[in-house]
């Protein structure tokens, strides 16, 4: 199936590695021009090289998300380099894990400004072009938690619901002007995100990382972790002029983990 993303530039957020680099070498494999930033040069400069070796085109900008002048800096690089923005993916890395009583106010705000504030201050970067254009996709990475609550994850939890309720608002918004909104929900997958959350984990509970690697596998129905690829190939469907017609969904990639019904 030919996704229709030959020549249109994307960004990814948090593109260096894990979710991110996966998500921008499925675009660029596919034809589109990727901006990827991430706050260290060394792993933007290995995600390119993967990136090129897939037969894509790539440019790195080094930025903190978090810093609404770097936000902005992003955008304007991905104009210079390869033109308007038509294609963003916002992503963070994860905030501060633990309960609710070990959390500082400044961790709160900390994680507000990583994950709910980029998000909000891409899509207000990129959506005027989108809007001019009247074409575009906006797709947030964001967690099984913002469906379902994981113990001891007290920020990610919430403010990815955050993130998921601005994004749903947005999209009936710009609906009528051709333009998209998901939410993309992973769930345990092989990143390095997850082996740092087995190793806290395993830690504070006086166990080992394998031993919290296999509790999250029996409590999936498809007894495995996710693999990055398969993360990917949702987000570059999203972001296809086959998924014209989806907009405010918040899709789980977590092999039936929510046990929901919506």
């Amino acid at each position: 199936m030919d996704l229709g993303l030959r020549d249109r530039v994307a960004i990814v957020a948090a593109g260096s590695k894990g979710l991110g680099r996966a998500s921008a070498t499925v675009l660029a494999a596919e034809g589109a021009r990727v901006v990827v930033c991430a706050r260290g040069a060394e792993a933007l400069e290995l995600a390119c090289r993967v990136i090129a070796a897939a037969g894509g085109r790539c440019h790195g900008v080094v930025a903190d998300v978090s810093v609404p002048a770097d936000i902005a800096h992003v955008v304007s690089e991905a104009e210079r380099v390869f033109g308007p923005v038509e294609i963003l993916v916002t992503n963070t890395g994860g905030p501060k894990s633990g309960r609710f009583e070990t959390l500082t106010p400044d961790d709160w705000d900390a994680a507000t400004r990583q994950l709910l504030h980029s998000a909000v201050g891409f899509a207000r970067a990129v959506l005027p072009g989108m809007r001019a254009r009247r074409w575009g996709r906006i797709i947030n990475v964001t967690s099984i938690a913002a469906k379902q609550p994981v113990d001891g994850l007290m920020l990610s939890n919430s403010l990815r619901a955050g993130v998921v309720a601005f994004a749903r608002t947005l999209a009936n918004e710009v609906a009528a002007e051709g333009i998209t909104v998901n939410n993309l929900l992973p769930g345990y997958t092989r990143t390095e995100r997850v082996v740092e959350l087995s190793n806290q984990m395993a830690a504070a509970g006086g166990t080992t990382p394998e031993d919290i690697v296999k509790r999250w596998e029996a409590e999936i129905p498809m007894k495995r972790l996710g693999e990055p690829g398969e993360f990917a190939a949702m987000a570059a469907f999203l972001a296809s002029e086959q998924a014209g017609y989806v907009t405010g969904q918040s899709i789980a990639v977590d092999g039936g983990w929510i046990r929901g019904l919506f």
